[in-house]
């Protein structure tokens, strides 16, 4: 619990305390980073599933042509990312949910900036996957008439309808890693700002 002293008129130092302020803030910021982390890997896995098992056959000139996520790269680097998000929420979830039960905070400052440290790569790998499928998604619908590229979803409807609804998903995830990036940053810094606190409750 924080402390801060000051001089009454009798020259002895009263202690006021806002630790309880402050243990309210954290547990809210604790149950908000679990439920973030929670959606997060559950869309992730949707994301990934929905892309990784789209497929569409179609018949051209008495030829099978079937489309599928491993045609475009982009499509596989976003499935990628998805299941690394996924894999990595799961592992943060458990974290987060054993500091609840034990009712303990992140005072170990090498560990916050781990923490910190891969949100921010999350974050910034989702964001990465999502653009690339995002630009390889829009030219696979409307074309692109200088390099002669075809509108491939005139053809293939299905396949581009369930890679759009992966890729609402994989959006909502990088939304996500970003909003815990800010989380882990409060929660990191904050560790630098007690110790500013204490020397300031010196003086």
């Amino acid at each position: 619990m924080s402390y801060l002293s000051i001089e009454n008129s009798h020259g002895n130092n009263v202690p006021l305390s806002h630790g309880s302020n402050l243990k309210v803030i954290e547990r809210r910021v604790r149950i908000a980073e679990l439920s973030i982390r929670c959606l997060i890997c559950g869309l992730a896995i949707l994301a990934a599933v929905l892309i990784g098992t789209d497929t569409q056959v179609r018949v051209i000139f008495a030829f099978q042509k079937k489309a599928k996520f491993t045609d475009m790269k982009a499509l596989v680097f976003l499935v990628i990312a998805n299941g690394l998000a996924a894999a990595y929420s799961v592992v943060q979830v458990l974290r987060c949910v054993l500091s609840m039960i034990r009712g303990s905070v992140i005072f170990n400052k090498p560990l916050a900036w781990v923490i910190f440290s891969g949100d921010q790569i999350m974050a910034y790998l989702t964001l990465a996957a999502v653009a690339a499928a995002a630009q390889s998604s829009v030219f696979s619908k409307i074309g692109q008439t200088e390099l002669q590229w075809m509108k491939v979803c005139t053809l293939y409807g299905k396949f581009c309808n369930q890679v759009g609804e992966g890729i609402a998903s994989a959006l909502v995830v990088s939304l996500g890693m970003v909003l815990l990036s800010a989380i882990s940053a409060f929660s990191l810094f904050r560790l630098y700002g007690g110790n500013e606190g204490k020397s300031n409750a010196r003086w």
